[in-house]
């Protein structure tokens, strides 16, 4: 194993490994774009891969160049497997391991599309769930119908979910699929199939700096933050797991939730109706404590400064997890509870005086004259948590700070 840096641009692009004329079962003959790069995310697949190689050489080669990249997270012996297997492969065979998973599965997906070489890039579970025997097809698909992203749909006609074991999944995977296609209409509009892992790509496509991977959702990731403007389907079965155990998890479902919210809030209006929902929220545990300290005895005035500071301890944690989880980068924890706190007290400082401003000064009724103090300041803490609390620091030169630079994959040819 040698270490190796990867200088890849904002838009991924690159020499292509060939040229290829694909023939499909029409009559007509569909030239390719040279050559597909197969990137696969593994975890703990050992028992998989070697199959998986020998099932690509059986599909792929024979119809276009193909080259193949593991993004390996193991901790197991799979990275060796691989080495070993990828021997007797036509094909080049690349494997990424990675020391620290950042982003899971879907942050192992961006890795290996940095590492493509390819004009499509197709992206596959390890465990033989994907037909490796769709890969042609996905991407003649997509040159034929000038598309940027083709995905392999159990929910269309001719595709089935068959390999799902167990009702308890089949029922996750009708709800996740309706909650997305609910949070996002526009954006997934066209796609059967949104939690899929399975689907072909333009790297011309891909945005690398648009992407905040988090959890195995990497496809939902690619449509709502850079979907292609031309997007198909074509009908696949879900197949039974060759070896191992599956890794979806209920911690994995967190993610997704997380996930979910994360890209449901990137639009500074949605984030504030967000913040607005999750502040009032933070009325529960308030209520809750001051009504506690004062059964103790505690006057309401000292009782209701502490109560607060539960509601802001609360939104703290929600607004940290919900809204700004991509920037708590940018400053320490500490920095950060002390600004949120800072703030979320001087909203009670600054409304009573406002409310008595608008009162006396202008002649406003006391209903509408607090209804419009707590707009105000819910305004004001919004932007002042964006810009005080989640923005990057400021360097001497003016600059924002930079992201912190994750350990390099090892690569193993």
């Amino acid at each position: 194993m040698t270490g190796y840096e990867s200088t890849v641009p904002e838009e991924l692009g690159g020499p292509a490994l060939g040229g290829a004329t694909a023939r499909t079962g029409r009559e007509d003959t569909v030239p390719e774009p040279g050559a597909v790069t197969i990137v696969v995310p593994t975890f703990n697949e050992s028992g998989n891969v070697r199959e998986l190689l020998h099932r690509i050489t059986e599909s792929v080669p024979g119809r276009l160049p193909c080259e193949v990249v593991f993004v390996d997270d193991s901790t197991d012996d799979t990275p060796e497997v691989i080495s070993k297997a990828a021997q007797d492969c036509p094909f080049p065979v690349t494997v990424l391991h990675r020391d620290e998973p950042v982003g899971g599965l879907g942050g192992a997906v961006v890795e290996g599309m940095k590492a493509a070489t390819s004009d499509w890039i197709v992206v596959m579970d390890g465990d033989l769930q994907h037909p490796p025997s769709l890969v042609p097809e996905l991407v003649t698909t997509g040159e034929r119908a000038r598309a940027g992203l083709v995905v392999a749909s159990r929910y269309i006609k001719g595709g089935s979910r068959a390999g799902l074991a167990g009702s308890y999944r089949v029922a996750v995977s009708r709800a996740a699929t309706w909650l997305t296609k609910s949070l996002f209409p526009r954006r997934l509009h066209g796609i059967s199939d949104p939690m899929s892992g399975f689907f072909a790509i333009r790297r011309s496509a891909v945005t690398a700096g648009l992407l905040q991977p988090l959890g195995y959702k990497i496809l939902l990731e690619l449509a709502v933050r850079s979907r292609p403007r031309q997007v198909t389907e074509v009908p696949f079965v879900f197949q039974d797991r060759f070896a191992g155990e599956s890794k979806s998890t209920a911690r994995e479902g967190l993610r997704f939730l997380r996930h979910l919210a994360g890209l449901r809030t990137a639009s500074p209006v949605a984030r504030m109706l967000a913040f607005g929902l999750i502040g009032a929220t933070g009325f529960v545990p308030n209520l809750l404590g001051l009504y506690a300290l004062t059964a103790l005895g505690m006057h309401y005035v000292p009782a209701e400064i502490l109560a607060n500071q539960l509601g802001v301890a609360w939104n703290f944690c929600l607004v940290e997890h919900l809204l700004f989880r991509e920037r708590r980068r940018h400053r320490a924890r500490w920095d950060r509870v002390g600004r949120f706190a800072l703030l979320a007290n001087a909203d009670l400082v600054l409304r009573i005086p406002l409310i008595a401003l608008l009162v006396g000064r202008f002649g406003m009724g006391v209903l509408s004259a607090t209804a419009l103090a707590l707009v105000t300041t819910f305004v004001l803490r919004f932007a002042g948590t964006e810009a005080l609390v989640y923005l990057p620091r400021r360097d001497k030169a003016g600059r924002g700070s930079r992201t912190p630079r994750s350990r390099t994959p090892r690569r193993t040819a």
